[in-house]
């Protein structure tokens, strides 16, 4: 019922929903008869199903590659996380991991679940390993080696200070992203990008999952290893799991949003990375699960419910990301719609407003500075009763309208702490104001007294906003950019 009340929500869900599934489907038809091949790709699906699906776009050369690639490292990750494994023991086998792939033998037993299926059956990874070509295999066996070595050492070090959680998340991420651009560029498919733009792809996508696994991990049996820096969080708590209490709810969420104020820092590498890539499907690959990252960390951002529960994008929206995103246009509109959520989000009493608004701003204007804001491909799509479509440009100056910093100002010291609503309320709401006021400033009004408990719903229904706007004053045939310029000119950002 769950799902059914989503979709009904969102019908917009509803369509890339069904290519989801349907590309799921077609995902597992296209798992390889041959044992040890059969097994990688079932294993694939079974420990990530999303990755599974990405990584389907690739050709078969790569895909195998890559998919070897992975494995290995969730084995080093599956040894890693396992508490149950004495430090004198986990740590010679982290060391010597990158030797074990070249043994069809070799497995050890640890992890739960389909992890320990993995390392009980490992000898299907490396036979599959053997068979690739040898700089891929060199690619693969380096980067093992150096995770491994960093994991070993983290065994023995806590993470203290915020270049410890730089450097931990450099050796199991960071080098995840080094690691796919040799395979990239071992491809023929691309050039070899500099490390410090792969290593922030990695990071970008660690620091997102550390982020919102926070209750998962701290309430783990028996007790996992925490990597949210002391140098952080000790600003906030004198322990790290105080911040899931309800008494420290403020702390909490200040500690969490200097958090995400940390992540964002690497948003512009993973601009420049994707920007530089020139094949049509490993630039899919790499850009979903960026985008996937900042959409989560505007969800998470300001949200007690990172201490509380799960916090994440609905699938829907992640059925939509994946069906949408074709070019570097879209990356740039979504990275840019997503830190107009945050921005909205940004409580100006925080400690680290204005560091949080300067990262933001400078990610919004790498986007501007693209160009491609008004050709990127719109949410949603409707036709006004005249048949005329919105224009990319509206939704653009209207999202740029409600973001302005001036715009909050003016929501709070007229009308103090925001109202919120559901999206039908909020639509509900402005098209009443509408019809009844017929004043397009009062309804600007109104949009400004609900933006900041409804960004979400703008975010998704914009279209539906410019539609009501349009349709409850007659503008079917003017300029909505022109219109908003017109009455409220000194809080739109100029294009």
């Amino acid at each position: 019922m769950g799902t059914v009340g989503a979709m009904l929500k969102h019908p917009a869900d509803v369509y890339p929903l069904i290519k989801l599934k349907m590309a799921l489907k077609q995902a597992e038809k296209q798992i390889p008869q041959e044992p040890h091949w059969s097994f990688c790709y079932s294993m694939l699906h079974k420990v990530s199903r999303s990755f599974a699906l990405v990584i389907q776009q690739l050709g078969t050369e790569l895909r195998n590659a890559v998919c070897i690639f992975y494995l290995v490292l969730r084995a080093l990750d599956t040894v890693e996380d396992d508490t149950s494994i004495a430090a004198d023991v986990k740590v010679p086998i982290l060391i010597a991991f990158h030797q074990h792939i070249y043994n069809r033998d070799w497995h050890f037993a640890c992890g739960t679940k389909d992890y320990k299926v993995l390392m009980d059956q490992f000898h299907h990874v490396s036979t599959a390993f053997l068979e690739l070509e040898r700089g891929y295999q060199e690619a693969i066996e380096d980067i093992t080696k150096r995770m491994g070595a960093g994991m070993a050492k983290f065994i023995l070090k806590e993470v203290e200070t915020v270049d410890d959680y730089d450097e931990y998340c450099h050796y199991v991420a960071g080098l995840v992203g080094l690691g796919l651009s040799k395979l990239f560029y071992a491809s023929g498919s691309e050039d070899l990008v500099p490390d410090s733009l792969s290593n922030s792809m990695g990071l970008f996508l660690q620091k997102t999952n550390i982020i919102r696994d926070y209750l998962e991990d701290i309430n783990e049996i028996p007790k996992s290893r925490m990597f949210w820096p002391r140098e952080i969080w000790s600003k906030y708590v004198s322990k790290l799991e105080d911040l899931k209490y309800e008494e420290y709810s403020e702390k909490a969420v200040q500690c969490l949003n200097d958090m995400v104020t940390n992540a964002l820092i690497h948003a512009e590498d993973c601009l420049k990375y994707m920007a530089e890539l020139h094949d049509d499907a490993i630039f899919r690959f790499c850009a979903i699960p960026q985008i996937m990252a900042i959409g989560t960390l505007a969800f998470c951002y300001n949200n007690i419910q990172v201490f509380r529960g799960v916090v994440k994008m609905r699938r829907g929206l992640t059925a939509r990301v994946i069906d949408r995103t074709k070019t570097m246009a879209d990356v740039y509109g979504s990275f840019f719609d997503f830190s107009c959520m945050l921005k909205s989000k940004v409580d100006k009493n925080d400690p680290n407003a204005a560091k949080t608004l300067k990262r933001i701003e400078a990610i919004q204007n790498t986007c501007r500075n693209s160009g491609t804001l008004s050709k990127r491909f719109v949410l949603d799509f409707y036709l006004f009763p005249d048949n005329t479509p919105f224009m990319a440009d509206d939704v653009l100056v209207f999202q740029e309208l409600i973001c302005t910093e001036e715009w909050a100002e003016i929501q709070s010291s007229c009308y103090g702490p925001p109202l919120h609503c559901s999206g039908n309320n909020f639509l509900s709401t402005l098209s009443n104001a509408a019809s009844v006021l017929r004043d397009f400033t009062v309804v600007s009004e109104v949009i400004s007294k609900l933006i900041c408990g409804s960004l979400s719903v703008i975010y998704f229904d914009y279209c539906a906003i410019v539609n009501t706007i349009r349709y409850s004053f007659g503008y079917f045939k003017l300029d909505l950019k022109a219109r908003i310029l017109e009455t409220t000119p000194c809080y739109c950002l100029q294009l």
